[in-house]
């Protein structure tokens, strides 16, 4: 069954679910990655959306 998108909090917001792609898609968008490189973050460091917006720019400063 699909996540209820009606259903917002914070706790929701602080993390990223890896396995859903509009979660990813979105991570990418916000982070001007694409998404597998995002996907591949959320695999490496793990679903806390903070750690994940940090280590996007080290990787965008990387390039």
């Amino acid at each position: 069954m699909p996540d209820d998108k009606s259903k917002k909090n914070k706790h929701v917001r602080s993390r990223v679910a890896g396995g859903e792609d509009y979660e990813v898609q979105y991570l990418a968008e916000q982070t001007g990655l694409t998404a597998d490189q995002a996907r591949t973050l959320v695999r490496r460091y793990g679903n806390d959306r903070q750690k994940l917006m940090e280590e996007a720019k080290t990787m965008r400063g990387a390039k």
